[in-house]
C-alpha cells in the first residue's frame, strides 16, 4: 500500500502530534507499506529527506513569531496535487488542521484518493497557546472548530486517540463516521531499563533522591504550576525529592519565577528540549510521572512514561482517566486540585512497594497501545475506505 501523511507538525518539532505522525509513519513503513510524510519545510525552502525507513517532502514555510517551535506551509493546490500525482497513494491520513493538512485533503479529494483525518488538538489549547488572541479566545475558538469541521470534510473517516477523545468533540456537523484508534507508542524503545550515570551529571539530576518527573511541552495549558505548588507542600512536610521537567514552551519563565518565590531552587530540574535518545532515558529516571494537564487527547508522554515502568499521578480530565486508574497504576485526583496532588505524591513517596506494584501494572496497561497493535487497526481502516473509494468509481 502507499500511504501519505500530511502533517504540520513533524520531527523534529517536539509536541504529541509530530511523534503520533512519526511513530505511525514508522510503524507502517516497518510493516511493508511505502509511506511518504509531507510537511514544512525547517529551512524555507522545499527539500526531501528520509528519516530512518520512510521518506519526508518539506514544502515551504514560514516561521511564527509568536509560536517559535512551529513553522506553517505556504501551500498551493497545483503543488499538493503535483506530489499526489507523483506518489500516487492509496490512501492520504491528515494529521492536522493547519495549511498542510486542509491544503492536502482538498488536493486529495479533488482526485479522488481517499482521506482519513485524525483529530489531535482541542481548539481551546490553540487559543491558550497563543497569548496574543486572548481577548478574542472565545469567538476564535469557534472559528477554529469551524475550520476543523472544514478539515473534515471529504473525509471517509475521523480517527480520535480514544473514546473520550470522541466524547469531547461534538461530531454532528461531520459526516465521517468518528473511530478511536491509540496513537500508539513504541515499546522496543520505551521499556523499563537502568540509566546511564552520565545523564544524571550532564543534567545534574541527583541520584540520592526520590525523581518525580513531568515530560512534556512546558506550555500554559499543561497547569504544571500546580505541580511546582504542590512540590512546596511535600517540602514543608519534609519529604526528600527532586523533581525533574523535560521539555520546552511558553510557560518556562513563569514557572522558573514561581520556583524562585517558593524557594523551590534546589528542588528542581529543568533541561530543556533532549534528543530522542536522552528523552528515552529521562524515562527511565524517575520514580513518578506527574501529568497535571486538563486537556489531552490521549497523553503519548504518559503513555511513554508507564511504558517505561511508572507509577502515574495525573488530573481526572479529557482522556488521562483510561490511562491512570487509581488504585492499579496510580492516583487520578481533580483538576487543579494541589493539595490532592501532593497527598497522592507523598502516598508514592512513601511506600516503594505500591510504587513497584503500580509499576508493573503501568507496563500492561502501555502494552494495550503498542505500535505492532495499532498499526494493524490502521491497515484495515486503510483498506477499507480505499474499498469504499473503488466501490463509488
Amino acid at each position: 500500500m502507499r500511504i501519505l501523511i500530511a502533517n504540520d507538525q513533524h520531527w523534529p518539532m517536539k509536541s504529541g502530534v509530530a511523534t503520533a505522525a512519526r511513530t505511525l509513519a514508522q510503524g507502517l513503513s516497518a510493516s511493508g507499506h511505502t509511506v511518504m510524510v509531507v510537511a514544512p519545510s525547517q529551512t524555507g525552502r522545499g527539500y526531501k529527506e528520509i528519516d530512518e525507513n520512510y521518506e519526508i517532502t518539506r514544502i515551504r514555510s514560514f516561521g511564527l513569531a509568536f509560536r517559535k517551535n512551529l513553522r506553517v506551509s505556504v501551500t498551493y493546490d497545483r503543488e499538493m496535487r503535483r506530489i499526489l500525482d507523483e506518489f500516487q497513494p492509496d490512501v492520504v491520513h491528515v494529521h492536522t488542521q493547519l495549511t498542510t493538512g486542509l491544503g492536502m485533503l482538498r488536493a486529495a479529494v479533488h482526485r479522488g484518493i481517499p482521506v482519513v483525518a485524525t483529530n489531535h488538538v482541542m481548539p481551546d489549547n490553540m487559543v491558550k497557546n497563543i497569548k496574543i488572541l486572548a481577548p478574542v479566545s472565545r469567538p476564535f475558538s469557534y472559528i477554529l472548530t469551524e475550520y476543523g469541521a472544514l478539515l473534515y470534510r471529504g473525509a471517509k473517516r475521523i480517527v480520535m486517540p480514544t473514546e473520550s477523545a470522541i466524547r469531547l468533540f461534538n461530531t454532528d456537523r461531520i459526516e465521517a463516521p468518528a473511530i478511536a484508534i491509540s496513537n500508539g507508542i513504541n515499546l522496543n524503545r520505551f521499556k523499563p531499563g537502568k540509566t546511564d550515570n552520565e545523564l544524571f551529571t550532564r543534567f545534574k539530576i541527583p541520584r540520592n533522591k526520590t525523581l518525580i518527573t513531568y515530560i512534556g511541552r512546558v506550555d500554559e495549558e499543561k497547569h504544571i504550576h500546580i505541580l511546582i505548588q504542590a512540590l512546596e507542600l511535600l517540602r514543608w512536610s519534609g519529604k526528600d525529592f527532586h523533581a525533574v521537567i523535560v521539555g520546552a514552551g511558553n510557560a518556562r519563565k513563569q514557572l522558573e519565577e514561581l520556583i524562585h518565590t517558593l524557594h523551590l531552587g534546589d528542588y528542581v530540574t529543568f533541561t530543556g528540549l533532549v534528543s530522542d535518545e536522552d528523552l528515552i532515558q529521562l524515562h527511565r529516571v524517575g520514580d513518578v510521572y506527574v501529568m497535571p494537564s486538563p486537556t489531552e487527547l490521549q497523553c503519548l508522554a504518559m503513555l511513554e512514561a508507564m511504558a517505561s515502568g511508572k507509577p502515574v499521578v495525573a488530573v481526572d480530565a479529557g482522556a488521562l482517566g483510561e490511562l491512570c486508574l487509581t488504585g492499579k497504576n496510580g492516583h487520578l485526583i481533580a483538576v487543579d486540585d494541589v493539595e490532592a496532588m501532593a497527598t497522592a505524591l507523598v502516598d508514592l513517596l512513601d511506600h516503594p512497594k505500591k510504587r513497584a506494584k503500580y509499576s508493573k501494572n503501568s507496563v500492561e496497561i502501555a502494552k494495550k497501545h503498542d505500535v505492532r497493535v495499532v498499526i494493524p487497526r490502521f491497515e484495515k481502516l486503510y483498506h477499507e475506505v480505499i474499498s469504499e473509494t473503488e466501490q463509488l468509481h
